[in-house]
């Protein structure tokens, strides 16, 4: 290849990355500005009857009817955005949305960070149940209780306010109620209308709602702070409301008519901080929150310890077991390592957690697992199909030589593995493991799923609480990385001292 021909391959390398680039570029504009007459609506489509999906797939519900509405009366379309609910105040506060409906009720915290439209429904909590819970009949008799909330919502904050209680937080509504229906909580708080609907329709068999409203909440349509949009949504909203668009489409999921909202919220928006009381009040809670953020990074650091010991263990037999020779062990162990590296592990802590106790209820029996159980199990379960690799290829790297010239010297099978082949198998191995203990480690963040408060878990309700994802969130990934680094130069050096070269050049 000629010089001149390395430089034109060259300049056509740089052109096609940088016209990548470009329409990256100009794709993210696109998306970002939509027109100037689109906004970008978040919504999370697990709260019927607000919000859902039908079978094929649509959006649809109460919310989703009503922004169409008010869009078609103040003249503007809209995309929607599927959003967790604890992800929305952050989309906002970045401003990567215009606008979410979401069944957000407007509190004091809320309006500190974002600016809420006028009130468009009349809520409040109520304590859910399973049908043969006879026990739990008002809220005095939550105490001591195991409570199950959706993180970031009003429920989760009346929760706290129970003696005694454990509450045990899940990212949206259909978890939460999984986890009552599986006994794995004693109770619920939940929205009262939207648990009603559920159980009109038959999709939450053997639950119940009792006592009366624990509170009385206005929904409103949340925008960022100082959004130009916010005017546009107001008068849309105040244009149903009158022409009696609202009370058909109230009609039409509630079956009755609507009763009379304010014309004003409740809580008063407020202005956002800026300049340098911005930095302090960011610095404050960092400091504030980090005592937090550490005992959930013990947590994790113990639970990686656990399962990564359970996976070593389980690992190291597996892997020994696919190099036997003669089946069917190697092929179970085969098929063992393909289904736990095949399928994602977020799947995998779903199963344990939510779905075996729901399949030993098909079967007549009730079985539960509390969040730590369900956690080992499934880190370590997925650790081990990748240690078993590990194993697998270490034990092979060694020459096959060294094992028979073990067996002549009158050394069993397992004894050369013991003695001969395994020692000089694990150094080669260590680099190996030094990165799936680092991958474990990170990987502990999945558990948050299931409300196992760990150290993104504990990041996660701060976050619930404060609305000051930025600043949390970074402190959660510099607390990640001090492990990360913390592990990678603890196994360095073990590597160094099982190195007998290394060890005795120092």
């Amino acid at each position: 290849m000629t010089k001149l021909t390395v430089v034109l391959w060259l300049r056509q390398l740089v052109f096609g990355l940088s016209l990548s680039c470009l329409l990256l570029l100009s794709g993210c504009i696109t998306d970002s500005s939509t027109g100037g007459n689109t906004l970008t609506v978040a919504t999370e489509p697990t709260f019927p009857p607000f919000e859902f999906q039908s079978v094929s797939g649509e959006l649809q519900g109460f919310d989703i009817d009503l922004m169409n509405a008010i869009a078609q009366e103040a003249g503007f379309k809209v995309k929607y955005q599927n959003m967790p609910f604890a992800g929305m105040i952050p989309a906002l506060q970045a401003q990567t949305v215009d606008a979410a409906v979401a069944a957000m009720t407007i509190t004091a915290e809320r309006v500190k960070t974002i600016s809420f439209s006028r009130p468009y429904f009349k809520s409040g909590l109520a304590i859910v149940t399973r049908t043969d819970n006879q026990s739990i009949i008002n809220f005095d008799n939550l105490k001591n209780k195991t409570i199950g909330v959706q993180i970031g919502t009003t429920g989760a904050q009346k929760a706290k306010s129970i003696p005694g209680s454990e509450i045990r937080t899940f990212n949206d509504s259909p978890l939460t109620l999984q986890a009552l229906i599986n006994g794995n909580v004693d109770a619920v708080l939940n929205d009262r209308v939207v648990i009603l609907y559920g159980i009109k329709s038959g999709n939450l068999n053997g639950l119940k709602v009792v006592s009366s409203l624990l509170t009385e909440e206005f929904y409103g349509i949340p925008t960022p702070k100082g959004s130009p949009n916010l005017e546009a949504i107001n008068q849309g909203l105040e244009t149903v409301l009158k022409n009696g668009i609202y009370a058909k489409i109230y009609q039409k999921w509630f079956g009755i008519q609507p009763p009379q909202l304010p014309e004003k919220s409740p809580i008063e928006n407020q202005a956002s901080e800026t300049g340098v009381s911005q930095l302090f009040t960011s610095l404050s809670i960092i400091f504030k929150s980090l005592p937090t953020l550490l005992s959930g990074a013990l947590v994790t650091l113990e639970l990686t310890a656990i399962s990564i010991l359970l996976g070593m263990i389980g690992g190291t037999l597996i892997g020994i077991v696919r190099l036997l020779p003669t089946p069917p062990l190697p092929w179970i162990a085969r098929a063992y390592v393909d289904f736990f590296r095949g399928t994602p592990l977020l799947v995998q802590i779903f199963m344990i957690y939510f779905g075996l106790p729901a399949l030993a209820q098909t079967f007549g029996f009730t079985f539960t697992l509390n969040r730590l159980a369900a956690a080992v199990i499934a880190l370590s379960l997925n650790s081990a199909a990748y240690i078993a690799e590990v194993v697998r290829a270490g034990i092979q790297s060694i020459e096959p030589g060294q094992a028979e010239a073990s067996q002549s010297l009158g050394l069993s099978s397992v004894q050369t593995m013991r003695y001969v082949i395994f020692p000089q198998a694990l150094r080669q191995m260590l680099p190996p493991l030094g990165n799936e203990f680092i991958s474990l480690l990170k990987d502990t963040s999945l558990v948050a799923i299931i409300g196992f408060e760990e150290l993104f878990r504990k990041g996660q309700l701060i976050v619930a609480d404060n609305y000051r994802s930025f600043e949390i969130y970074a402190t959660v990934a510099l607390v990640y990385l001090f492990l990360t680094l913390l592990s990678s130069q603890a196994f360095s050096h073990f590597e160094r001292s099982l190195n007998p070269i290394k060890k005795n050049s120092k």
